[in-house]
């Protein structure tokens, strides 16, 4: 008889959700996690980043209130107070997590775990058994062979930003994706001088590329340097850093920061914990898993951004929960047609402004074949964010659709509550609604998600 009837490598969102669903189910499990609980989201990702981000918008807000009739003297910030409501909050919540695996009957090691075979784990050296195992070691940040980066006390990645001790004078950004323009866009809040060092032709490459555009130009104080390669990093004898590129034009070009954040993405960890020597297969994305999770090995399950499929926390809750139910009840799992549907799994960014987005952007869907439909309409349409931003602040929907079918392909959208939106439109996508049936669904009002049903609306028939 196994040790437990589940182990799961990783205590991040997709380890750690996985653990709590099959603990409630009764289900024997040990969750293995090296560090703190909640994985790179909750102590150096997501939440960490959303606090900081939170108090530059406060100072934001208070340093432009007077159009609203608020006029506020004396605005400063603390950044010494800044980082310990950061670390109050990241507290709070891994205690939380921990709290909830307790009530689960989930079993805890704070130790450092390794697949010996399917079914045998191997924790802090001594192997334990299982009728199933879950990987969900996650990622970590992609340091790229640019000379001058390696080991240079002013080159970070986004944890080592994360934990600076004063906002740099100037920060220059490798990388223009999510993280990327959450950070540009909260030091800049903070007045730092902001360069972003793009090599695509625009950022946020998920993104729609007409909302990208108009995201980029919205980016108040940041600088963007698009469709250039970084050829080099050099430290001068005054502690500041030159950042060498070449433009679109093929010309070097210079920045100098006090600091430099690389900011290129994040690869799936998928060294250090037994993968080869098991003998599980990877491929160039991450650990290979079909739709429901399942790996080439029999009973192991992998999860999250090892997978490579999506990098994001509410994708790793996601495939922690499929894993979970297949385990649980592999007949009911299939029967409620628990899978992974990538299409369908939103994203965020939580700049000044925000935006989010779910499904597939216009150009995307033209490479997938459909005769696409589409409809833009500024979010002055809703009253709710007029009241809040004016009637010139920046907001777009943009909703991508097929012309046959009518089928709703893709809803992106720029401005305040985009984030908080986006599920409905996910939904959408989901249950495969057509423009006929959003234009029946009842949108609260004054809201900005109003926005949805407009382009639905203004979809030319």
């Amino acid at each position: 008889m196994a040790d437990y009837d589940v182990i799961i490598l990783g205590g991040g969102p997709g380890g750690y959700l996985a653990a709590e669903r099959l603990g409630h189910r009764k289900l024997k499990v040990l969750l293995v996690e090296q560090e703190s609980l909640g994985g790179t989201c909750l102590n150096v990702g997501c939440i960490p980043t959303k606090s900081l981000l939170n108090s530059a918008k406060l100072y934001a807000h208070a340093q432009h209130s007077e159009q609203f009739g608020v006029t506020a003297t004396g605005v400063a910030y603390d950044w010494t107070q800044v980082q310990a409501w950061k670390a109050d909050v990241v507290g709070k919540l891994v205690a939380g997590v921990g709290a909830s695996e307790k009530r689960a009957g989930v079993e805890v090691a704070h130790a450092h775990g390794s697949l010996v075979a399917p079914g045998v784990v191997e924790v802090a050296g001594e192997r334990k058994t299982a009728d199933h195992v879950i990987i969900a070691t996650g990622s970590v940040p992609v340091l790229p062979p640019i000379p001058g980066a390696a080991d240079n006390p002013l080159v970070v990645d986004s944890t080592g930003l994360l934990a600076v001790e004063s906002v740099p004078q100037r920060l220059v950004v490798i990388g223009g994706g999510v993280i990327g323009v959450e950070f540009a866009s909260l030091f800049a809040a903070f007045g730092a001088q902001v360069e972003v060092i793009e090599m695509l032709p625009e950022i946020l490459p998920f993104m729609d590329d007409d909302l990208a555009a108009r995201t980029r130009k919205a980016l108040t104080g940041v600088t963007f340097r698009l469709g250039c390669r970084v050829t080099g990093i050099a430290n001068s004898e005054d502690g500041s850093a030159t950042v060498v590129y070449t433009d679109a034009k093929g010309a070097e070009q210079r920045a100098e920061a006090d600091l430099v954040l690389m900011a290129v993405g994040r690869r799936p960890l998928v060294q250090g914990w037994g993968a080869e020597e098991a003998g599980l297969e990877v491929g160039p994305r991450g650990v290979v898993v079909d739709d429901t999770m399942r790996t080439n090995l029999p009973n192991v399950w992998a999860v999250g951004d090892v997978t490579g499929r999506s990098l994001l926390a509410h994708a790793a809750y996601r495939m922690g929960e499929i894993a979970a139910a297949h385990i649980i009840d592999p007949v009911a799992a299939r029967r409620n047609g628990q899978r992974l549907r990538t299409d369908t799994i939103p994203w965020a960014v939580y700049s000044m402004p925000e935006a989010a987005g779910v499904g597939l952007t216009e150009a995307q869907a033209k490479e997938r074949g459909h005769d696409v439909i589409t409809a833009t309409v500024p979010l002055a349409v809703s009253g709710r964010f007029v009241a809040e931003n004016g009637v010139r602040g920046p907001g777009a929907v943009k909703l991508i659709a097929d012309r046959g079918t009518r089928a709703v392909l893709g809803v992106h959208m720029l401005g305040s509550y985009a984030p908080e939106t986006i599920w409905g439109a996910a939904t959408a996508l989901e249950t495969e609604l057509t423009i006929d049936d959003l234009r029946q669904v009842v949108f609260p009002h004054p809201t900005v998600s109003e926005g949805i049903r407009e382009a639905a609306w203004a979809i030319t028939d």
